[in-house]
């Protein structure tokens, strides 16, 4: 049974997809055993209490650097044995040391299909903004290994999603979760858990059966 801890920031909707998903006993081989916050009054952590799930803070605001909260958080999630690290909406950026410390064992969701619409000042509502002013047809949602280049880990899984005319970023943004990320974080996850995502390259291959010892192969 694999470890996982999930990194929020906020709202806290794909940490409760991954709630649900543990609760329909969907995380094969895997469970939350801690929520950990940049920011202490995220709703994020009261999820986390409601499913009996320790919640704790990491405010970048206690840290003199990235890297010296980058530095506490590895040693917080290796003192809680922690096998998979899983970014939810975490809007802090970490330095190398975190990809060091959990290599191909950190998972991130964006909120497009990457490389569009990604890396810096991507994030939340401006992802869906960009995508609206591009006049893109289609958008979606990837989940992705973390690596030291912003959003430039190898691919796990992408979704998309028609774009309407009418289309807000508000409204774009919630159809994505809704039938995107809901769906992809949690299915990425369990098959981390599972050991059969296999790292070839920028190549991630779901293998039909777990194969030990290769989910961190380069």
């Amino acid at each position: 049974m694999k470890n996982i801890a999930v990194l929020v920031s906020g709202g806290g909707t794909n940490l409760q997809a991954l709630i649900d998903a543990q609760g329909r006993g969907e995380l094969i081989n895997g469970r939350i055993t801690a929520v950990i916050s940049s920011t202490p009054s995220a709703y994020a952590l009261e999820r986390a209490k409601a499913a009996g799930i320790p919640g704790y803070v990491a405010a970048r605001k206690d840290y003199p650097s990235s890297q010296a909260m980058t530095a506490a958080l590895v040693d917080k999630l290796k003192g809680l044995d922690i096998d998979l690290v899983v970014l939810a909406g975490f809007m802090v950026i970490l330095t190398g040391e975190m990809v060091r410390a959990f290599p191909n064992a950190i998972l991130n969701v964006h909120p497009a299909l990457i490389p569009s619409f990604a890396g810096p000042g991507c994030y939340g509502l401006h992802v869906h903004e960009k995508a609206l002013e591009y006049g893109v047809k289609l958008s979606g949602a990837t989940v992705h290994f973390v690596s030291e280049e912003c959003d430039g880990g190898p691919i796990v899984s992408q979704k998309a999603v028609e774009v309407l005319p009418d289309d807000t970023p508000e409204v774009l943004q919630r159809r994505i979760m809704e039938q995107c990320e809901w769906q992809l974080l949690p299915q990425a996850v369990s098959l981390f858990c599972q050991d059969r995502l296999k790292v070839e390259g920028r190549t991630v291959r779901v293998l039909e059966h777990p194969e030990r010892g290769t989910r961190n192969a380069e």
